[in-house]
């Protein structure tokens, strides 16, 4: 992103010469498949790219070894989808061994239900539906276990009996990624069938956690607020929300409901305001943190670039730098930037999570860099659950294998790239919204009101 080519190639040069995953380690399926399976693809598209927008990123001699790598790891990691009753994975693998024997039969959606891009796009470039087929068996099962009567899921499962243990359904922890990647399955592969699940999940999100007034900008009532419900009933279950809901207005921007995005948006960033930070999870009702600590989390910083990208508004600017100024007055340390152990103390851990280099400074960067590769090649891009850099192209919406699962009547239809309405493709969305729409003043009516909302002023 930062066009520094031989920073580039020595790191993968040093990734090849040293890693393994020939290790007695046990991991999370989830976390090793966004994080580490989906930075190893990312590199390999971006190595093997004939037009090579961000510089010459080529590697000398280079023969697919980050993509053999990919495929070492995925085939390590499908043992979690074994022995498993619904198809939905374990939650953890050993990379050796296989599952182990104590292993917990409980999972959240967001953890199996989120492998499909990783595993849909290795499956692709290596003519092997294996991969995609596990996940986008997972996917539909979890689709399969949803209310009757709400439409919505809960945010654990058991994946021996499809019970759900938590039958929470939120835009938070254990259910976020989920529904980002039924649509980012879409923009990627073309399958119909991810845009229909993702469009009557959003329509059943919009009907069951949606609280305030219907219009963001007008009309009586609080700002708009999604929070946590009973799944089955629709009914309020807690008055939190936690710090990963931020992504929220970011994937608002993608399928184009770019006004309701600017108003949560703001929501957040009142918070931030506040603290100079996110606090892990925030009880609006009491106005104060219930989970204190900020593990330098992305979602803030993603939504801020997505709805920069779409509006242009140089709020979002403003945003961005006050997020920058925060993490260097609050979080930096000696070797790098700390997790904020209290929101409102400024204590700090010794821990700096990767998302923190792979999104935070990322989306922070491009926010900033308007002649970036990224948004003035002309090419198509997709970022990852975890900030990775995906090209979208007919490579991977032509697969090399019968798009059925055992027992469908029919194959999966398939939509073209330039059949795809309603989505913005790249980062800097194709489709950009009337720009004078959305000029708004840096401190508009609606920003005074969110801000009482959350105590400010």
């Amino acid at each position: 992103v930062m066009g520094n080519s031989s920073e580039f190639q020595k790191a993968v040069k040093l990734v090849i010469d040293t890693v393994s995953f020939d290790k007695d380690s046990t991991v999370q399926v989830f976390e090793a498949t966004i994080r580490v399976l989906g930075s190893l693809l990312s590199a390999h598209i971006i190595i093997t790219d004939t037009k090579q927008p961000f510089g010459d990123m080529t590697i000398k001699d280079y023969d697919n070894e980050l993509l053999h790598m990919a495929h070492d790891l995925a085939v390590r990691l499908l043992p979690a989808f074994e022995n498993t009753k619904t198809g939905i994975p374990y939650p953890r693998v050993n990379l050796k061994t296989g599952v182990p024997p104590d292993s917990n039969n409980e999972t959240c959606t967001a953890g199996a239900g989120s492998l499909l891009v990783e595993f849909g796009i290795l499956s692709r470039l290596l003519g092997d539906s294996t991969f995609e087929w596990v996940a986008r068996r997972a996917v539909k099962a979890l689709w399969s276990l949803r209310s009757n009567n709400t439409g919505l899921l809960g945010n654990v499962v058991n994946i021996q009996t499809g019970h759900w243990v938590g039958k929470q359904s939120g835009l938070g922890a254990g259910s976020d990624s989920f529904y980002e990647y039924l649509l980012k399955s879409y923009i990627l592969f073309g399958e119909k069938e991810d845009l229909e699940m993702f469009n009557d999940a959003y329509r059943n999100i919009q009907n069951h956690l949606r609280r305030g007034r219907e219009a963001c900008n007008e009309g009586e009532g609080d700002p708009p607020l999604y929070v946590n419900v009973n799944m089955f009933t629709g009914q309020l279950m807690n008055t939190w929300i936690d710090s990963l809901q931020a992504f929220f207005p970011g994937l608002q921007v993608l399928i184009g409901d770019v006004e309701d995005a600017i108003c949560l948006h703001a929501f957040y960033y009142a918070i931030w305001k506040r603290y100079g930070a996110l606090p892990e999870r925030y009880n609006w009702q009491l106005q104060a943190p219930d989970v204190p600590f900020y593990p330098l989390r992305p979602e803030l910083v993603e939504s801020t670039y997505l709805l920069y990208q779409a509006t242009k508004n140089p709020f979002y600017l403003h945003v961005g730098m006050d997020i920058l100024q925060s993490l260097e007055k609050y979080t930096k340390a000696k070797c790098g930037y700390a997790t904020l152990h209290h929101v409102v103390e400024k204590t700090k851990e010794d821990r700096m999570e990767s998302f923190f280099l792979s999104e935070t400074c990322k989306y922070l960067y491009l926010l900033f860099d308007e002649e970036n590769p990224l948004h003035k090649s002309g090419n198509k891009y997709m970022f990852t659950t975890e900030g990775h850099i995906v090209s979208v192209d007919e490579r991977f919406r032509n697969s090399l294998w019968q798009d059925i699962l055992p027992g469908e009547e029919g194959s999966a239809e398939k939509i073209k790239p330039n059949e795809v309405k309603a989505v913005n493709f790249s980062s800097n969305c194709n489709r950009v919204p009337d720009e004078r729409r959305y000029l708004l003043p840096l401190k508009s009516n609606y920003m005074r009101q969110i801000d009482r909302m959350v105590g400010l002023i």
